[in-house]
């Protein structure tokens, strides 16, 4: 699990880290017409299912820096992969971990300009569509409130960019966010919602999602949703920033490839780096590793916020309790009555549950982070996943990114070089190691 990212500025020679305050000169930008789409621009009825094509988990900002500060007079635009299409979307928005209500000043959505490859800040101006809520362009989130935006006829295709465009005329206190996007996001001074062009976005974190929680599609039929219930490997730390190669991501590819159109489930991944499944984001860890509230509750505790109300949600895979290992030197027995209680819990809702083993990390961190002994638990607790027969199935991701000749390492061509994150082809071995058998392919 990494720290928070750095904060990289355009109009300053020097980078702000996350954990500073951040103090830019933000330039205004000039908002385009938009497309309005409220009940007036939107079909009579529903035509189709409502399915999750993408979602996030969301944590409460961290004690400094922006996340806490919050946004002020900001728009800010964040990139989403979908996972599949449909002709219409509607955007979910989230102020659950607030500390006031919000005002939304205005929203859209678009597609991005593929013709400008290296600012992916613009937009393609025809596709701007204006969001509302209620047939309102401006809303109000109550604290600890999360909102879902009227329909809006914007065709999506599988495995689509899509760009979302906030403006928060007040101060908007601590953010309710997601940490580790592995994308970069753009913010900048007044309202740029409309604006095709991204020369207004002056601050550009590679991090971060924003009062940004979920996007849905609707679709003639929909199998349901797959949820990702996971730490930082599924998060995505160590693939490449701004190319979707999270291995949720790339099962989504293999899940469009084998089943195309409307038998195709989503993929949600509601991962989050350096969660635990028996412990809060902000208790520290092994060898001096401080806690932040953007690694979120407990893994339990996440369920009935992440996983349950997620749209069209049919099987859940947990991929969780290394980070118990190495940050907390849990034992098995507490990792895997916390996996069985999951199980218990997904399977009481009427859904498919999944469990994925444990990877290796020797040689990750400082001393005391790997030893022989944590190595035994991690051990124990995949023989059991292995033996198990609760759950309704089981990948094995420590078979598919192990080093044969030292099981207890990532195999070389895997290692994203910490010796815990998998790279890209990391990634896809994981993902390739799914059976689609397990998702009623």
């Amino acid at each position: 699990m990494s720290t928070p990212k750095r904060w990289h500025v355009i109009t300053a020679p020097k980078k702000w880290q996350m954990v500073a305050a951040v103090a830019t000169a933000l330039v205004v930008g000039a908002p385009a017409v938009v497309a309005t789409a409220g009940p007036d621009k939107a079909p009579s009825r529903d035509t189709g299912v409502w399915a999750g094509t993408w979602a996030a988990a969301v944590t409460r900002g961290n004690d400094v820096g922006l996340t806490n500060s919050g946004l002020n007079n900001h728009s800010i635009r964040m990139i989403v992969h979908t996972s599949v299409g449909g002709p219409r979307l509607r955007v979910r928005l989230s102020n659950i971990y607030g500390e006031r209500a919000v005002k939304v000043g205005r929203a859209t959505v678009a597609r991005p300009d593929t013709s400008t490859p290296t600012d992916l800040s613009d937009v393609t101006a025809s596709s701007v569509r204006e969001l509302t809520f209620d047939g309102s362009p401006t809303t109000t989130m109550n604290r600890g409130a999360e909102l879902l935006s009227d329909p809006v006829d914007l065709p999506v295709g599988d495995q689509e960019d899509l760009v979302v465009t906030l403006y928060f005329p007040v101060s908007t206190g601590p953010v309710t966010f997601h940490g580790q996007s592995r994308q970069t996001t753009f913010i900048g001074a007044n309202d740029l919602t409309g604006s095709a062009a991204g020369t207004g976005f002056t601050t550009r974190p590679d991090c971060c999602w924003m009062f940004l929680s979920g996007v849905d599609v609707e679709r003639k039929k929909s199998p349901g949703a797959v949820v990702v219930l996971g730490d930082s490997i599924a998060d995505g730390n160590g693939s490449t920033v701004n190319a979707n190669k999270r291995w949720p991501d790339l099962l989504a590819d293999r899940l469009i490839d084998a089943r195309p159109e409307v038998r195709t489930p989503g993929v949600l991944n509601l991962s989050l780096a350096g969660n635990r499944l028996n412990h809060e984001g902000t208790e520290p860890g092994t060898a001096g590793f401080p806690g932040y509230y953007e690694l979120g509750p407990n893994g339990l505790a996440r369920l009935n916020e992440d996983v349950f109300p997620q749209t069209g949600v049919q099987t859940v895979v947990t991929h969780l309790g290394i980070n118990d290992i190495w940050m907390s030197g849990d034992s098995a027995d507490s990792i895997i009555a916390s996996l069985r209680q999951i199980n218990k819990q997904v399977k009481a809702r009427g859904l498919t549950s999944l469990v994925a083993t444990l990877t290796p990390y020797e040689g990750h961190g400082k001393p005391g982070v790997w030893t022989p002994e944590k190595e035994a638990t991690r051990q124990a607790v995949n023989a059991y996943l292995r033996g198990s027969s609760e759950f309704d199935g089981v990948l094995d991701f420590d078979k598919a990114l192990r080093d044969p000749a030292q099981p207890s390492r990532l195999l070389p061509a895997y290692d994203s070089g910490d010796h815990i994150h998998p790279n890209d082809l990391g990634n896809q071995a994981m993902a390739d190691a799914v059976p689609l058998r397990l998702l009623g392919l």
